[in-house]
């Protein structure tokens, strides 16, 4: 049973080093900037990366939380800190799904819709939205890591 929960969470922790590596990215190289690109820089780009993370990321995410619920459930002592870390780090997956279901996903559907002339009078605060989102998901991911490596290492 010990080697089948340190599987759990190594496939655990590759998979989450894969989603936050993913909003990282994104938000280490465009967020901070996203503001001073054009218009038509932001559509091509914003339709780029919906493109090539959208499809992706439907099984990568649910399949992450499924070993994390795991490494949860198969975790041997659950009074320990360890579960604890392994309870948070969930939860903070979790989190990150939902704002991605609830507020990202449907931003990147508008934007997948738009021209530069037929961008909608409200695109900046909604870009702004996104950013904003996008940043509070990059941490939440990230912290998600670090308590599953955190408990990990208790072990």
């Amino acid at each position: 049973m010990f080697y089948a929960i340190l599987i759990v969470q190594f496939i655990s922790l590759v998979l989450l080093m894969l989603v936050t590596g993913i909003f990282w990215g994104t938000w280490f190289s465009l967020s901070r900037s996203i503001e001073k690109v054009s218009a038509a820089t932001f559509l091509e780009n914003g339709r780029v990366f919906i493109n090539n993370l959208a499809k992706p990321m439907r099984f990568i995410m649910p399949l992450t939380i499924l070993f994390v619920i795991a490494s949860v459930v198969f975790y041997p002592n659950k009074g320990s800190a360890g579960f604890m870390l392994d309870i948070v780090s969930l939860a903070l997956i979790i989190i990150t799904l939902l704002i991605t279901l609830v507020i990202e996903v449907p931003i990147d559907n508008q934007i997948k819709t738009w021209t530069v002339s037929t961008l909608p009078a409200n695109w900046e605060a909604l870009r702004s939205k996104w950013q904003l989102f996008h940043t509070i998901r990059t941490f939440t991911s990230i912290g998600s890591f670090v308590f599953l490596l955190a408990s990990a290492l208790l072990k």
